[in-house]
């Protein structure tokens, strides 16, 4: 088994950085032996439908509600 992660690839889709087509078409055709993982937010209704597994990831505690904002190296 392989592991492929495309790190923040829905947001590229999202702002058309990345065309969304191109991604679907490689998930539709990627060797079944790998195993892909997409990270980013609002994933479209296609991608989704495509997904095994979809999460979402919600604050419980960050920093920014001390008023602390994003930090070089860190968040940004």
């Amino acid at each position: 088994l392989q592991l492929l992660v495309l790190d923040e690839v829905i947001g590229a889709c999202n702002t058309g950085l990345f065309d969304e087509a191109t991604l679907v078409r490689f998930l539709k055709t990627k060797p079944r032996d790998l195993e892909v993982v997409l990270t980013g937010r609002d994933p479209s209704p296609q991608l989704v439908a495509l997904a095994d597994y979809v999460s979402e990831i919600c604050k419980c505690k960050h920093p920014y509600d001390k008023g602390i904002t994003a930090r070089d190296g860190i968040e940004q």
